[in-house]
């Protein structure tokens, strides 16, 4: 792990895209902004935590398990051609 030590209103480049830029320090909290391309997500640790379990999860389902839920398509779309 790099460590850097800043000031406010002092950056750390990421990158040619990234800016990291120490906007405030109050007490023992420190506000960064970011700079980055559209196509980089940011997100702070604990929500990359939870969209990464959330996605897992979302992945363990088996599609019989979804069907079960919501009900067949299948069989509505069968039994609609039929008529």
């Amino acid at each position: 792990m790099l460590v850097l030590s800043r000031q406010r209103d002092q950056t750390i480049m990421i990158g040619d895209d990234i800016e990291i830029t120490v906007v405030d320090i109050r007490g023992d909290k420190v506000r960064l902004g970011i700079n980055a391309p559209p196509q980089v997500p940011v997100h702070r640790k604990e929500v990359y935590d939870a969209i990464k379990r959330e996605n897992r999860e979302a992945a363990s389902v088996k599609p019989e398990d979804i069907a079960k839920v919501a009900g067949s398509p299948r069989s509505e779309r069968g039994a609609s051609d039929q008529g």
